[in-house]
């Protein structure tokens, strides 16, 4: 006579083979190991906002598929002179985004954002604040190098700003900072100069916004660091009062 556990094993076979068997005349062909979640088979918002469709339901869309959709990129003229188009790094759920203007020669070599001795600046400004690079998102307007490091055109800024916003929403941070002029002025569509908007907050789409100097315009003016530092410490202090 067979043992229990045998005896329920051959049935748990039986019923496991009819289930297979089931699923073959319904045309599956496949098993996944990992199915994903009913959230994870919804489009992306952003793939229904570009159809004009606002009936269907829809999830945040990764920053994964933000980067893949930009592929190599080639909406602009800086594709031509670039060595890497520089996406982002960090935390993809960070409660404070720092955003930046445009690569410098060494973050176009690297396809890093914020590196050399402004990222060196960069750094220990975030040590200050106890925090790390993987504990936030850095990110720029313009994701390539402008030849000579000029200032990009205003066609440049368009072709890379729905994928900005679209970054910020997959992120949605409790807070952003932007980092030097063209970053606060794209960001807020304001031409207001940096000198007169940092330390004041702003808001971006809901969320609170602080703009301050760029750690590379404090390398040649090392006199607003203190500026800079009051700033961060408003941030703190903001981000602070959201985790209360």
């Amino acid at each position: 006579m067979l043992d229990k556990r045998t005896q329920s094993l051959k049935i748990a076979t039986a019923e496991t083979l009819a289930t297979l068997q089931d699923m073959r005349r319904w045309g599956v062909e496949h098993i996944y190991e990992n199915s994903p979640s009913a959230q994870e088979l919804l489009p992306p918002c952003a793939e229904l906002e570009s159809s004009n469709s606002t009936a269907a339901p829809c999830r945040v869309e990764t920053l994964e598929e933000i980067r893949a959709e930009m592929g190599d990129c080639q909406r602009c003229l800086l594709s031509s002179t670039r060595n890497n188009l520089v996406f982002g790094a960090g935390n993809p759920k960070a409660a404070l985004v720092f955003v930046g203007e445009g690569p410098s020669r060494r973050e176009d070599e690297q396809g890093e954002p914020f590196v050399g001795e402004a990222g060196q600046l960069f750094n220990n400004i975030l040590f200050a604040m106890g925090l790390t690079r993987d504990a936030v998102y850095i990110c720029n307007v313009i994701k390539c190098r402008g030849p000579h490091n000029r200032d990009p055109g205003v066609d440049e800024i368009a072709a890379c700003a729905p994928f900005l916003k679209r970054q910020l929403n997959a992120i949605n941070p409790q807070v952003l900072v932007a980092l030097g002029t063209l970053a606060a002025q794209s960001l807020l569509q304001d031409k207001t100069p940096i000198s007169k908007l940092r330390g004041g907050w702003c808001s971006y789409n809901g969320i609170d916004l602080m703009p301050t100097f760029h750690p590379a315009y404090l390398l040649r003016n090392p006199e607003f660091k203190r500026e800079l530092w009051q700033d961060m410490k408003q941030v703190l202090q903001r981000l602070h009062s959201k985790d209360m």
